[in-house]
């Protein structure tokens, strides 16, 4: 019988329910995501360290947990917020349910809430600090304690999730190129998505030197998604500006657009209450064409729209825009063999549309070697 829970924001709403996973106490971010499906890549994914997700999806669960679909080696997240748990999850793959790969993690959760009126509840007040405990039920008491933990804008979490050694993911069929990875929070369906385009990728630490990228004699290098404020990812910042003044072709994802984003010389900037689910509308101003996309991100590039900005590495515009909110999802380089993405084209389970990007990642590399 799961015991009762209570989850309180740090303005001091609360909600009670009935724990999910495992029992105790669990703080961090309250973030909503809007992912209907997915679940298990949501839970997996480094970029959620020191988050705590509430699904608006009611129902959870549904096709339990598999040995197949994570996105990194453990589930991330500080908490999990959830209305229907599935009492009973089927599918042909699953071997497991939701649950219990919850308790057996530690991870706290509460269930039995209206997470649409919390969702409504951080669209209107921003993502907030929140605490969950099945132990202490005193709203005011777990408030206070909500209060005194640690903010997310300042937070340097990349070195957290990042892996301690060097490891390697070979292209699938004919080797065509190399790519050097700094993991940031990588998730495993990169290196998939680009071994399905003859990529050997090589995957390393988040301190790691120039010297030990070129190492690997890479064709281009990639910095991957990952948790945190980039406002304090110094080191990321300087190896990108290195890597740009050598020309190398280079690529970044969601942190890593960021952290581009910030070698050319923009600022980046919390947003309110972030973007997370897998139907968010982004124009591709190179084609005109509008993609539904998935994305994870609660720090954003400010750039201007409309305009070509002189950098140190030359000219650079806004290369996406989400529709929703002309929050800048890309950034292209016109000098330098460089380019970013804010949402997540290695995106499982979906959307699909931006797969395409490890295409034009492959066609940078192309050329450079062409040209060189």
């Amino acid at each position: 019988m799961r015991k009762p829970a209570i989850l309180v924001l740090e303005d001091g709403r609360a909600f009670r329910g009935e724990s999910y996973g495992a029992e105790g106490e669990t703080f961090g971010e309250a973030v909503f995501t809007t992912s209907m499906t997915g679940y298990q890549e949501t839970l997996t994914d480094p970029s959620f360290h020191r988050q705590v997700v509430v699904q608006t999806a009611p129902h959870i669960g549904n096709t339990g947990v598999n040995g197949e679909d994570d996105e990194s080696s453990k589930i991330w997240v500080a908490g999990y917020v959830v209305r229907d748990p599935a009492r009973i999850g089927s599918n042909w793959r699953a071997t497991g349910g939701l649950g219990e790969r919850l308790t057996e993690e530690g991870v706290v959760g509460i269930s039995g809430i209206d997470t649409r009126a919390l969702t409504r509840h951080l669209r209107d007040r921003g993502a907030m600090r929140v605490g969950i405990s099945t132990v202490d039920l005193d709203p005011a008491s777990l408030q206070a304690r909500v209060q005194a933990q640690p903010e997310m804008l300042g937070a340097d979490l990349s070195a957290q999730v990042s892996t301690s050694a060097a490891y390697t993911v070979e292209a699938e069929g004919e080797h065509r190129y190399t790519v050097a990875a700094l993991d940031l929070g990588i998730k495993a369906n990169v290196a998939r998505r680009l071994a399905a385009r003859g990529v050997t990728t090589h995957i390393l630490p988040a301190t790691s030197s120039l010297e030990e990228l070129l190492a690997v004699s890479p064709d281009a290098v990639f910095f991957s998604p990952g948790p945190g404020d980039p406002a304090t990812a110094d080191h990321p910042v300087a190896l990108a500006r290195a890597v740009m003044a050598k020309k190398v072709p280079l690529f970044g994802i969601c942190f890593g657009s960021q952290i581009l984003g910030r070698a050319l010389g923009f600022e980046t900037y919390k947003l309110g209450y972030g973007h997370r689910g897998i139907n968010q509308p982004v124009l591709d101003k190179t084609t005109g064409k509008v993609e539904v996309t998935s994305h994870n991100h609660g720090f954003a590039v400010k750039a201007p729209l409309n305009t070509v900005i002189d950098t140190d590495f030359g000219g650079v515009e806004v290369s996406h825009v989400c529709l929703n909110d002309d929050v800048v999802e890309g950034l292209r380089a016109l000098e330098v063999p460089a380019f970013t993405v804010q949402y997540h084209p290695e995106a499982a389970a979906g959307t699909h549309d931006a797969d395409y990007l490890f295409d034009r990642f492959v066609e940078l590399v192309e050329g450079r070697k062409a040209n060189a």
